[in-house]
């Protein structure tokens, strides 16, 4: 009997993760490798990377590390070497510098912008070189958010480059379909990580948040890394160009 249901699982696969050293990123990472995945690791931090290395190996997993900067199309380029031949992406660095936006530098945007677009865009566009030139398929997962579909005060260029990532997305999966490259994004809401961390503490912030979560709580790094493994995997085989929403309902509105 011929199994109706593709396997989830990602045996012989190789993933390239950025931000993996700390957040959704690491969780991610950790999520490949328990579907059956091998892991390149990027992140800035190489005591980050070697941490997340370690929690790899105690899963019987295998892991290889790069440090760098998404925003350095050098640093990228050379996480792909790294990699070999990797089948999957998985772009989950970013930053935020929240403020009003009459009173932020103009440095904070630039420095939020090339990070979550720039990055992205960069590594995206090293990966999927190489898998052409290979003349294989390939699977991109960027992690964007719920703010690319939405607005909110004082992340006017988190925001912005949040929405640009979806368009990113939506173009990417257009122009490289021939190829055989599925380029998808995972948008979640406010997850508790490193990044937001300093943000949720203020009680007046989190109780926005929460108002505006329908699901009533906000979320942890494992309520995303199962969409992430769904559009890595053969059960997200006809998908492509899509944003798939992790966000408590936040959008529903």
């Amino acid at each position: 009997m011929t199994a109706i249901l593709p396997s989830q699982r990602l045996d012989g696969q190789h993933a390239i993760v950025t931000g993996a050293g700390r957040g959704i990123g690491r969780a991610a990472a950790l999520a490949l490798v328990e579907a059956g995945a091998d892991v390149t690791l990027f992140a800035r931090s190489e005591a980050e990377l070697a941490a997340v290395a370690d929690e790899v190996r105690e899963r019987g997993g295998k892991a290889t590390s790069c440090a760098g900067d998404v925003r350095s199309a050098s640093d990228v380029e050379r996480l792909v070497a790294v990699a070999g031949e990797p089948t999957i992406c998985v772009t989950a660095a970013g930053l935020n510098r929240p403020g009003p936006t009459l009173e932020q530098a103009t440095e904070d945007f630039d420095v939020v912008v090339d990070t979550n677009l720039r990055g992205t865009y960069l590594t995206c566009r090293a990966f999927a070189a190489a898998a052409t030139a290979a003349g294989r398929g390939a699977r991109i997962v960027a992690i964007s958010s719920q703010m690319g579909e939405v607005g909110y005060p004082g992340r006017a260029a988190y925001c912005a480059s949040k929405h640009a990532v979806n368009g990113l997305v939506r173009a990417l999966a257009v122009e490289w379909a021939p190829a055989g490259i599925a380029v998808n994004a995972v948008a979640p809401t406010f997850v508790e990580t490193p990044l937001t961390r300093p943000m949720l503490a203020d009680e007046a912030f989190r109780a926005d948040v929460l108002r505006r979560l329908p699901i009533g709580r906000i979320g942890v790094p494992a309520d995303v890394v199962g969409a992430v493994v769904f559009l890595a995997s053969q059960q997200a085989s006809l998908v492509t160009g899509h944003v798939l929403a992790v966000d408590g309902g936040w959008t529903a509105w």
